[in-house]
């Protein structure tokens, strides 16, 4: 199996290959459990957000990840691919803007605020 920075490195290539807009990669080591890596990308529209998590998916498997899936199936603004290290988010710009990810994650979380 594929190194998990070599495989987000392929995921962000397929992303760019494939015309997602404002790729952003972000480390979740020491921030949180659910994975290493998360990387968030916009799609042009329902089809193109579908057609994105459906060629990440594609790469998870071919580089052995065979328990991956796509969340938000039936959702025309935005998919979760779930690469188990690597989650991936694709939505249309709006809902990205709504949820802004990118400045929840990225802000450094004081280490008294994580122990309970």
């Amino acid at each position: 199996m594929v190194k998990k920075s070599d495989l987000k490195k392929l995921i962000i290539e397929t992303l760019d290959n494939n015309k997602a807009l404002d790729i952003v990669s972000i480390d979740l080591k020491g921030k949180s459990s659910i994975a290493d890596f998360m990387i968030i990308a916009s799609g042009t529209s329902s089809r193109h957000i579908q057609s994105l998590s459906e060629q990440v998916l594609v790469k998870f498997k071919e580089n052995g990840l065979n328990q991956c899936k796509i969340e938000g199936r039936h959702s025309a603004e935005w998919k979760l691919v779930d690469g188990i290290d690597i989650v991936v988010h694709i939505f249309n710009p709006e809902k990205r803007k709504f949820y802004e990810l990118e400045k929840i994650w990225s802000e450094l979380i004081p280490k008294e605020r994580i122990i309970v």
